[in-house]
């Protein structure tokens, strides 16, 4: 199987920092799970997400599918983070994507990686302040 086109169209989104584009990307009522920002709909986390971002960039590392249910899909990717101070905060990433019946456009996508090198420096640039926030 290939990979679904809304996954390529994601990614290049999240590189270009268009919050229209990424949305375009998900189902209505569609969600995202987050170690940092929670659980969202995709309509809040990624105003936030940019928000506290300055720049960043996309490198695909591996695609995988559920064989039992083409709708789930796994993305595996380093993601250059900076941060809205100009401080750098990457880490690799798998997004667990479960895509709408047509495979258009994703209904839900849950972020794991560790938060645990970038974290305070995230915190600070959340809170619009010098300290965690």
């Amino acid at each position: 199987m290939t990979t679904p086109e809304v996954l390529h169209r994601y990614l290049a989104a999240l590189d270009a920092g268009s919050v229209d584009a990424v949305l375009a990307c998900f189902a209505p009522g569609g969600e995202v799970a987050s170690p940092l920002y929670g659980t969202l709909p995709a309509e809040r986390f990624y105003p936030g997400l940019f928000a506290d971002s300055s720049a960043s960039s996309t490198e695909l590392r591996r695609v995988y599918v559920d064989p039992r249910d083409d709708r789930e899909v796994a993305l595996a990717f380093h993601y250059a983070w900076v941060l809205g101070d100009g401080t750098p905060a990457p880490f690799d990433v798998v997004d667990l994507v479960t895509l709408t019946d047509e495979r258009d456009l994703i209904a839900r996508l849950t972020i794991c990686y560790d938060t645990a090198p970038l974290r305070r420096s995230w915190q600070r640039v959340a809170s619009g302040g010098d300290g965690p926030g």
